[in-house]
């Protein structure tokens, strides 16, 4: 048993038992599409027995050895990384990837629960795809258009996750990744270290192998962006972006990184991610503006 499924049942009351089979009850009615549950500790069979509710759930885990478990017992499951995120921040990244993944579409009623890693879940939250999370992020704008592969989109904001919560070495660090529009990308930026991808197979560069997305953690410590056409070949890394800035708008407290981003989405068609050096949050650009924020708790230390 993973430790934080341990932990978890070891701390769970009577009163947390009441509020999943509360939980549960919601899920059932006819109103909710889908019951996304984001935890570590399985539901107990005798609580699953509303059948209407077992349909509709869709866990979210942090092992892919759990994951491997729960569709193994013909249950849905999607992973997401393991880092201490407030709870809407948790909601935010397992609701991407599940859109990623196709388990949601638009217009579909979310029911969330959520709670601390390590710990019963204790939060609820209702979410309609295409409503709103917070003041900025819609989870509409997560549909980047035909010419994005979510699966490469998905791995990116997962590889960029970690460079932030892990850093280099113990070292914090940030970078900016774009994904799309390579050939206008190149026109409006240049090289200013050595490529470490030049040379390679272009099966050898592919960010859906878990290798590349290790070396760009790796490299992530070079000045400059990494460049990454819409099918997840990496082309460059080390490249200077010099877009201007007439259409970005970039809030106040944001730095060079996230100016950068915002000024080559505004000039090309491509998505940008910029890991904050600062605070390891990660942001996604798309037409000069923010589309999607994820903040970390706490860095690993």
């Amino acid at each position: 048993m993973p430790d934080s499924e341990r932990t978890t049942r070891q701390e769970v009351t009577r009163f947390d038992r009441e509020f999943l089979r509360s939980a549960l009850a919601l899920a059932a009615k006819p109103d909710i599409d889908h019951f996304l549950y984001i935890s570590d500790a399985p539901i107990s069979p005798d609580d699953l027995r509303r059948k209407q509710a077992r349909k509709k759930l869709v866990y979210a885990v942090t092992a892919e050895p759990l994951a491997a478990e729960l569709h193994g017992r013909k249950q849905r499951a999607l992973v997401i990384p393991a880092y201490d995120y407030s709870r809407v921040e948790r909601v935010k990244v397992a609701l991407v990837s599940a859109l990623a993944q196709g388990a949601f579409k638009e217009g579909d009623l979310v029911l969330c629960m959520t709670g601390r890693v390590g710990h019963a879940p204790d939060t609820l939250m209702q979410m309609r795809i295409g409503g709103s999370l917070d003041d900025r992020v819609a989870i509409e704008g997560i549909k980047l258009g035909e010419e994005f592969n979510s699966q490469v989109v998905d791995a990116l904001i997962q590889l960029a996750l970690q460079i932030g919560q892990e850093g280099y070495e113990g070292h914090p660090v940030g970078t900016i990744i774009t994904i799309g529009d390579h050939n206008n990308v190149l026109e409006k930026s240049r090289q200013i270290t050595i490529n470490p991808f030049q040379g390679l197979g272009e099966s050898e560069r592919n960010v859906l192998d878990p290798k590349i997305r290790e070396a760009i953690k790796n490299f992530s410590v070079l000045d400059g962006a990494f460049v990454i056409r819409e099918d997840g070949v990496v082309l460059s890394a080390g490249r200077y972006l010099s877009a201007g800035d007439e259409d970005a708008k970039v809030p106040l407290g944001l730095g060079a990184r996230h100016a950068a981003a915002a000024n080559i989405t505004a000039a090309t068609q491509c998505l940008a991610l910029v890991v904050s050096q600062t605070s390891g949050a990660v942001r996604l650009f798309k037409d000069g503006g923010i589309l999607l924020e994820l903040h970390q708790s706490a860095r690993r230390t």
